[in-house]
């Protein structure tokens, strides 16, 4: 991705892909090369939603940029995720990416992932799925928001002690 405008249009094949295919994002980070998903896919689509995703993007992609080819370097990685408390975790990992690539300070300065829409601060895109993440935390929608900021804030922090 080179610039906000390639970003926009990977958010809205996203958003496409899992109108498309049932998915439910509980977290995203795009990052310059690459993106990080949490993604429950209700039917077992991941490959062509994979597929539709990467190859959407990359159409687009070359397209506006007079390239052509794959964009991306080699094949998707999937790992599944069978515990609630779990995906969690790996939602806070994802949305941290941007801090350990030294890319901002605080997760709520990238406006690529769903951490500002899941901690409150934008609104939740059509895509979004907040419903594990509060889940886990609150049954009350602020209170639940306010949790999930101090637990990104706790898994950074538990990263910064571990490096």
């Amino acid at each position: 991705m080179e610039d906000d405008e390639d970003r926009h249009a990977l958010i809205k094949t996203l958003e496409h892909v899992s109108a498309l295919l049932g998915w439910r994002v509980h977290a995203y980070c795009l990052m310059d090369t690459h993106l990080h998903l949490v993604v429950e896919t209700p039917e077992p689509n991941l490959g062509k939603g994979m597929q539709r995703l990467v190859g959407g993007y990359a159409r687009t992609f070359n397209r506006r940029h007079g390239r052509y080819g794959h964009l991306f370097a080699g094949p998707f990685k999937a790992s599944p995720i069978d515990v609630e408390a779990y995906a969690f975790e790996v939602a806070a990992y994802v949305v941290l990416n941007p801090l350990r690539a030294g890319l901002v300070d605080d997760p709520a300065d990238w406006p690529w992932s769903s951490y500002r829409a899941t901690a409150g601060l934008v609104n939740v895109p059509e895509f979004g799925e907040t419903g594990l993440v509060f889940g886990m935390l609150h049954w009350d929608h602020w209170l639940a928001q306010s949790l999930y900021r101090e637990h990104v804030r706790d898994v950074q922090h538990r990263g910064q002690a571990e490096a």
